[in-house]
């Protein structure tokens, strides 16, 4: 093999790395991003890593979050996955985040190249995928499963396309390889819309083969990528399927309620038309993009960036502020966090800007491709923006999320920006490729190089010109900022003054990102059209156009994700510093209770999952049963039963500071905890779930149990005989996944215990004297057991079958893998050695 081809790839890869340590300087000193969700995850995960660490033992449930459930979402550790193993390997390659920079730009590169670009033209793509600004918006928020599945996106396409090309064993055993690190990435939301992108691809090059008459070389190709699609997803046996199971159950499923909650708009009592399936439309489309923000793509500033943002003393509100009255620290202070975001958004932490120079290549590539690939790249961007707008476009959204397979179990549809970036970058390298090749007529070149300019630099240079006619520049939350600045001033007139100060400073931005859009489009114009003339060579054409992105996208993404978000090691170690609350908790040494944190939104948060187990956490598959308990019973009607059937032993409350302001929270004892289990004096069976819920509203689950019909005939038979003095049951040994009881009863008893139900394919194994015996769900989420009389040791071990059966299968496919890259490999070579042999003849 002549390993002298490779060198410029091998010196392209490691100017990526140079790139995103520069970007990510301050991991040179040992710094890491204080990434909201990064904190949250270790947090909700500390049970079982501490659990593994003491015993080298690997639970697959945690008591920490929402009660308790699985961790296969949380973590989980898959020793046959070779690409689990690979994919946490290469992270460890460069420090956070800069190994996700590296490995977005890597695998953009991977796809250049496989669309046949050169050295020079791969990095220009790589670059220009790498640092879109949606991808460091998620890396700044920790969204880190998110951005390894935008990394290992291009691979899977450059496989495939490599296969429909004809290098058949080279593509599959690529597409195979990638394939099982997207799914290592575990963001299933971000693969289900590139799998949506790619089926458009092999459909389009499909029509192409057929008319071709090409039909013995789609049908090699489609089965060698049948067979790269089985072995990827064979690695991930063991996740998939226990994530499958998993996601039957939670807010993703279907629910059993026909019921509204206690709090619902409108009649509380009225009828929601049919179970539902999947996520809450309202809910799913939390997040939806402007179709007018859309142009953010071109001019970062569209729609004024982040939520929230900064402004210089030059700038009219702080002149309003201080013309008024107000002092000059307090204004320069207000500037510092103002609400500079005019969109639709309730929340964004910035826009997702493709790059001005990318926006109009893409236009370029539009004009000078020809093809399926153009086509491709349309259909998909255009198809993936318009899944952006959500609810902004219902006509066509609220069908994809009501009939198209699978739709309706993400949220945040937003995120499907990140991957518009791959048709964007795909189609202006191909069409640059073409403009360089001067393939096409120069008068033709001209004309479709004009146009692009006048598209997109002549369009950034009008929106600069007269902004107002792009914009309102006033947003959702304005109307909520107005009333803040009311209520400080107690004056409306100087409230809508300083609002109007805002929107000066609003368009001001506006105008200042849109000619810098004009400008930043403008110069590589100029440079395409001195090649054109051949004025200019390409060894300059090359570095200027990569420096220009470079400068491009660097300087919007710096607005949001810079130096000033790093923060050293023992900092990020002091944001999960226990409070003294927290170390009186920690100080009760009974092993197996429950915390409520009321000092924070606790379904939405998992901090005391760090220290705690936790009746909240933060995760976005949680239990569906569990959320409506939560819904209905704790948040609806504040049910304090529950919270004490639940096992509630603390509560953790803000404390009074100083002058009226919040000061250290407080843990206050509940002596209403009903403890780790108990006996029932009755069961009740009830219909459905609506009549489950509906009991648990006057019910006392210490006495009686509400039971679902469905679990009757465990209950056939069953009197129960009360004797509380002579009934006892206790936990006696507590693990994660192994939950140890001792029961003593006079008489045939129903016991109740404070754990979460969860048993889709008989996940937690009960044994009584270690002989397995059934058991069934009772109010609504928890677990209960028919125990004979007499004394008993009852033990709960969670062990699903997707695990225990799904690593033999994860080993399997992990061979096959290497062995279909080794084939491709060899196969590779002897074509590379044969093409080689015929250029040497030729010559």
């Amino acid at each position: 093999m002549n390993f002298k081809r490779f060198l410029p790839h091998l010196f392209a890869v490691i100017g990526f790395a140079v790139l995103a340590i520069l970007y990510a300087s301050p991991v040179l000193n040992g710094k890491r991003l204080n990434q909201h969700d990064i904190i949250q995850s270790v947090s909700a995960a500390r049970e079982v890593v501490e659990f593994h660490k003491q015993t080298g033992e690997r639970s697959w449930w945690t008591n920490s979050m929402f009660g308790g459930m699985p961790t296969y979402m949380i973590a989980g550790d898959y020793p046959t996955s070779l690409t689990t193993k690979l994919g946490q390997y290469i992270n460890l390659l460069l420090p956070d985040p800069a190994n996700y920079l590296w490995l977005i730009m890597l695998g953009g590169y991977i796809l250049m190249v496989s669309l046949g670009m050169g050295v020079w033209l791969s990095a220009l793509g790589a670059v220009a995928y790498g640092f879109a600004s949606y991808h460091l918006l998620s890396l700044e928020a920790g969204h880190v499963s998110k951005v390894l599945a935008i990394a290992y996106a291009p691979g899977v396409l450059a496989g495939i396309i490599l296969a429909l090309r004809g290098r058949y064993l080279a593509g599959a055993a690529l597409t195979a390889l990638f394939l099982g690190l997207e799914l290592y990435a575990n963001h299933i939301q971000i693969t289900y819309y590139l799998a949506v992108g790619i089926l458009i691809f092999i459909a389009l090059e499909s029509v192409k083969a057929i008319r071709e008459g090409r039909i013995r070389h789609l049908l090699l190709a489609g089965s060698s990528l049948a067979v790269a699609a089985l072995i990827a997803v064979g690695t991930h046996t063991t996740r998939l399927w226990s994530a499958a199971d998993y996601s039957t159950v939670t807010t993703r499923g279907k629910s059993e309620l026909t019921i509204a909650p206690p709090n619902a708009p409108g009649d509380a009592a009225g009828k929601v038309s049919s179970p539902k399936s999947g996520l809450d439309k309202d809910y799913a489309f939390q997040y939806s993009y402007g179709k007018g923000e859309t142009f953010t793509l071109l001019v970062p500033n569209f729609a004024g960036g982040a939520s929230v943002g900064s402004l210089t003393t030059d700038s009219e509100t702080y002149k309003k502020l201080t013309s008024i009255g107000v002092d000059a620290g307090m204004a320069q202070q207000f500037i510092q966090q103002i609400p500079l975001y005019h969109g639709v958004i309730y929340a964004t932490g910035g826009p997702a800007y493709a790059g001005a120079i990318v926006v109009f290549l893409f236009v370029l590539g539009l004009l000078t491709v020809r093809g399926p690939l153009k086509w491709w790249a349309l259909a998909t961007f255009v198809l993936y923006v318009v899944w952006s707008w959500g609810k902004n476009f219902e006509a066509v959204n609220y069908f994809f999320f009501d009939y198209f397979p699978g739709f309706n179990k993400f949220r945040a549809v937003t995120m499907v920006l990140s991957l518009a970036q791959i048709p964007m970058v795909v189609l202006g390298m191909v069409g640059l490729k073409q403009l360089l090749e001067k393939k096409q007529p120069l008068a033709e070149i001209n004309r479709s190089l004009l146009i692009s300019l006048g598209v997109t630099g002549g369009l950034s240079l009008l929106m600069a010109l007269v902004p107002t006619v792009f914009a309102s520049f006033r947003g959702v939350n304005d109307e909520q900022f107005v009333a803040s600045l009311e209520q400080g001033f107690q004056n409306r007139e100087l409230a809508n003054q300083v609002m109007a100060a805002l929107i000066d400073d609003r368009i001001g931005l506006f105008r200042s990102d849109a000619f810098r859009s004009a400008v930043l489009i403008l110069l590589p114009g100029g440079l395409l059209w001195l090649y054109l003339r051949d004025k200019l060579k390409t060894g300059v054409l090359y570095p200027a156009l990569l420096l220009l992105v470079i400068f491009d996208l660097f300087g919007v993404d710096k607005r949001y994700l810079n130096n000033d978000d790093f923060i050293s090691k023992s900092a990020i170690q002091q944001t999960l510093a226990p409070s003294p609350a927290d170390e009186q908790i920690l100080a009760d040494k009974d092993p197996n209770f429950r915390v409520l944190d009321l000092t924070t939104s606790f379904m939405s948060d998992a901090r005391a999952s760090y220290f705690h187990k936790s009746l909240g956490g933060y995760h976005a598959a949680k239990m569906r049963r569990y959320q409506e308990l939560i819904e209905y019973q704790v948040a609806g009607r504040n049910n304090q039963k529950v919270v004490d059937m639940l096992n509630t032993r603390y509560i953790l409350g803000q404390g009074q500071g100083a002058q009226g302001q919040p000061g250290a929270p407080t843990a206050q004892l509940n002596p209403g905890a009903y403890g780790n289990a108990w006996f029932v004096n009755e069961y009740r069976l009830v219909p459905d779930a609506n009549a489950e819920m509906k009991a648990m509203d006057a019910l006392d689950p210490r006495r009686t149990a509400v039971v679902d019909q469905r679990f009757a005939d465990q209950l056939q038979g069953l009197t129960i005989q009360p004797d509380s003095a002579a009934n006892t049951i206790r936990l006696t040994k507590y693990k994660p996944n192994e939950l140890t009881y001792e029961s003593n009863a006079r008489t045939e008893q129903l016991a109740v215990f404070s754990e979460i139900y969860y048993n889709v394919r008989d996940d937690w194994k009960v044994t009584i004297d270690g002989k397995e015996v059934p058991h069934l769900r009772a109010d609504y989420v928890l677990r209960a057991l028919r125990v004979p009389a007499g004394k008993h040791t009852i033990v709960f071990r969670f062990d699903p079958v997707s695990i225990s059966a799904g690593k033999t299968i994860d080993l399997v496919a992990s061979i096959l893998l290497v062995a279909f890259i080794g084939l491709a490999f060899f196969a590779e070579n002897r074509r590379r050695k044969s093409a080689d042999v015929k250029e040497r003849q030729l010559s």
